[in-house]
């Protein structure tokens, strides 16, 4: 691993602000979608219902409390350790703008939208680059010790790579923010290596995001688990009624008992899923094509020679794949394909054949 200092508004080697969702707009919207990290078939009815019976309430102001305390009785912490937001990537924009940072560092090949809030803010970021080698796993040592505030992801969006707790624990210091992105970990079986109501470790910020696993994209909820002067501090930055009426019904119904049942089914034919994909991706080793692994999260990293051109080709075929170029330590050889269901992983490695020998002709 390496570090890099990254100055300035704007990084011309890698646009941050490009997402998944970019690769299904316009003439992409008909595509089967493998870009995206949202969970298909989402959200269910049942959740469908609830975010329809609120609607009946939207004359009046979003009152958070009972949704707050919901989040709050999952992970087994006091509510003033619980922050809701509009989506994770609000919460990177509270981080950015809340905290006293000199030195925040940022662990890539990872979810570019932390470091683009940070520089929004005025930041200076220094990226800590993990290797291909090791399989971009965290290596003692890896972050500076001036850090003031480090952010990683677990499981890493796009490396799929799950970190274990203990490693991430040791990130910790006295007098630095620790910031862990969590926004898949529920699509792991049982949230392990999870630091979601931790409160023994120093500093901790763990975020979550109820968009991936109940398809909610489109409704923006998610939140922030944290010491309660952490969660004073991003609250007092926080517009006014950030959480519309209808999200916190969706964040409060998916803490059920009923709704983590479901999310734990679901995470597991995840598993199954993707081992199908990997199996299948494995067969066109002989073709250069590499599967970085053990996955973890609901997508798979792969590299492969010409990968622009097989991701056009992807395209001319049906299908929406991520381009992983715009991620720092990552080049454009790179692309991140979502889990989807054994039907569509057999005919995307049916058209992967395809585009893989039109690009090598």
């Amino acid at each position: 691993m390496h570090t890099d200092r990254a100055h300035g508004p704007t990084d011309r080697a890698h646009d941050l602000r490009h997402h998944g969702d970019a690769e299904v707009r316009d003439d992409g919207a008909l595509l089967i979608d493998l870009a995206v990290n949202v969970r298909a078939d989402t959200p269910p009815v049942w959740l469908r219902e609830r975010i329809a019976d609120s609607l009946t309430g939207l004359a009046a102001y979003p009152d958070g409390r009972t949704a707050r305390a919901a989040v709050a009785a999952r992970h087994g912490l006091p509510v003033e350790h619980v922050l809701l937001t509009a989506g994770a990537a609000e919460a990177f924009v509270l981080l950015a703008r809340a905290l006293k940072v000199r030195q925040p560092v940022v662990v890539h090949p990872q979810f570019t939208e932390p470091e683009a809030a940070l520089r929004d803010a005025g930041h200076a970021v220094e990226r800590v680059l993990l290797r291909e080698a090791d399989g971009f796993r965290l290596t003692p040592g890896a972050v500076p010790e001036d850090a003031d505030l480090v952010l990683i992801g677990n499981p890493t969006n796009p490396t799929s790579v799950l970190h274990p707790a203990a490693a991430v624990a040791r990130l910790a210091r006295p007098g630095r923010t620790l910031v862990v992105d969590e926004a898949f970990m529920d699509a792991v079986p049982g949230e392990r290596e999870t630091l979601a109501g931790r409160t023994d470790i120093p500093g901790l910020v763990v975020l979550r995001s109820l968009t991936k696993t109940w398809g909610l994209a489109g409704l923006r909820i998610g939140y922030v688990l944290a010491a309660p002067e952490t969660i004073a501090e991003l609250e007092r930055v926080q517009p006014l009624w950030p959480v519309s009426t209808p999200a916190l019904a969706a964040a409060e119904a998916c803490m059920d008992s009923q709704a983590l049942a479901e999310a734990a089914h679901a995470a597991h034919r995840v598993t199954a899923d993707r081992a199908h994909l990997v199996a299948g991706l494995a067969e066109f080793a002989p073709d250069g094509l590499r599967v970085m692994e053990p996955a973890e999260a609901p997508f798979v990293l792969v590299r492969v020679p010409d990968a622009v051109a097989v991701r056009r080709h992807l395209r001319d075929l049906g299908f929406a794949v991520r381009r992983g170029d715009t991620f720092p330590g990552l080049d454009d050889q790179w692309l991140r394909l979502a889990v989807r269901d054994r039907a569509t992983v057999n005919r995307f490695l049916q058209a992967l054949d395809q585009a893989l020998t039109l690009a090598g002709g």
